[in-house]
């Protein structure tokens, strides 16, 4: 049983007469005696609510920063109608800060033998999987002195997938890819590439384009056109390793890789491309292989929702395994890690001589801003020491970048919110060389 503020101010009103006019048990027993009845009446009224049926249904996946809308239906099959307050309970992610005791709470009139759908928005602030707690249900009587409570576990999940915020930039990297792919007047010609058709020549174009066999069969010069090849293998292989639970500004650095995978998958499956997902830190966490063009972008995004990073150091031979097993020969392998030196040089550059004798490697790395701006600080005692920090540590990025690219490693180390052009980039300057 619970008892309402009503209640207590109704005793509260029935004291002062008491105290004034008759201060005594007798005078406390007239007062408190047709309150309890009372109360009792009112609970023996209230709708029961272990009866009480529910049922769910609604959205099960939302993009982080989105809107969920899940229902829940509350069929009331007692005689008696239920005026209650009821209370959906998620876990604290599934709203921004200081908004889930509103989110949450519902109140609900249904009469005996009907029932009514709630609707509870969450807005998670965080990836994975987010299961319903319980629902909570207190229940009035038609006085509203007492109220039946009890709680009803409705299971339902509801996977929160990664924002995606760089495809606003997908539509620019498709305008160059639909240039380096012959659609429309800038054509190439380079090592690795397609044989697209025959044009005329053209005062500029280079000489050794010229189609001689072609040329004696028509009246004018003809000229090979040239696209980059097509159905190569792209294997994106994320670092889960302590490296990147760190946080640059608001954004873990996984989210900020997982970000630029995104993108580099929807760009690479437009240009005909085949697109493979690993995460791997001491052993797999997630594995997308074999999907078509249509289907690779929705798998990568299932599969990293859950994902987070672990804090041990990343297994850099079992990650160079995993990688040559599952990526055939003359792929592009993108390993989105950190260009800390101790890993690097510890882990990585031992055994990068077995991954870039088989293919093309990219290293794209979260850089912080926060650096950059250290290395500027001036005007105080304070200032000039982080200007040193900042330095020191952005020189031996620098250092440990170069490192990588001795071993024939395209490097990028970019912001957050730049690094997933700039490997769309990187993607389209290796396809422009012939390098794909």
């Amino acid at each position: 049983m619970a008892l309402t503020g009503r209640t207590a101010l109704l005793a509260a009103l029935g004291s002062l007469p008491v105290g004034i006019l008759a201060p005594s048990w007798t005078g406390m027993l007239a007062v408190n005696a047709p309150l309890s009845l009372a109360i009792l009446c009112d609970y023996a009224l209230a709708a029961p609510v272990r009866t009480l049926r529910f049922t769910r249904s609604g959205d099960t996946s939302v993009r982080l920063g989105d809107v969920a809308q899940v229902q829940l239906t509350v069929t009331n099959p007692s005689s008696r109608p239920l005026r209650a307050d009821l209370r959906d309970a998620w876990p604290p992610s599934s709203w921004p800060a200081d908004t889930a005791p509103e989110a949450s709470r519902h109140r609900v009139h249904v009469p005996a033998g009907e029932r009514r759908a709630l609707t509870t928005g969450l807005r998670p602030s965080r990836r994975g999987d987010r299961h319903s707690a319980q629902v909570t249900v207190r229940s009035y009587g038609p006085l509203g002195l007492a109220a039946r409570q009890g709680d009803h576990r409705i299971p339902w999940t509801v996977r929160v997938l990664p924002a995606f915020e760089s495809r606003k930039h997908l539509p620019s990297r498709l305008a160059r890819l639909r240039e380096l792919d012959g659609r429309t007047s800038v054509l190439i010609r380079g090592q690795g590439t397609e044989f697209d058709s025959l044009r005329d020549y053209v005062p500029g174009d280079d000489t050794r384009s010229i189609d001689w066999r072609a040329t004696a069969r028509r009246s004018t010069v003809a000229v090979r056109t040239w696209r980059p090849e097509r159905d190569r293998h792209i294997l994106l292989v994320l670092d889960t390793g302590r490296t990147a639970a760190g946080r640059v500004g608001d954004v873990p650095r996984l989210d900020a890789s997982m970000d630029a995978a995104l993108l580099l998958a929807a760009l690479a499956s437009r240009a005909g491309d085949r697109v493979g997902l690993l995460a791997f830190d001491r052993r797999v966490r997630a594995h997308v292989q074999g999907r078509s063009a249509g289907d690779v972008l929705p798998a990568m995004v299932d599969a990293m929702a859950p994902l987070e990073a672990e804090l041990v150091e990343t297994d850099a031979r079992g990650l160079s395994a995993a990688t040559l097993q599952n990526a055939p020969r003359g792929s592009l392998i993108v390993l989105l890690t950190g260009l800390d030196a101790a890993p690097v040089e510890d882990g990585l550059l031992p055994v990068l001589p077995q991954l870039t004798r088989r293919h093309t490697v990219v290293v794209a790395s979260v850089a912080d801003p926060r650096i950059e701006r250290m290395a500027h600080s001036r005007g105080s005692a304070q200032a000039v020491y982080e200007a040193t920090a900042g330095t020191q540590a952005h020189t031996q990025r620098r250092r440990t970048a170069e490192l990588l690219q001795r071993h024939g490693v395209t490097v990028v180390d970019a912001t957050p919110e730049k690094l997933a052009p700039a490997v769309a980039d990187a993607y389209l300057a290796l396809k422009a060389a012939g390098r794909l």
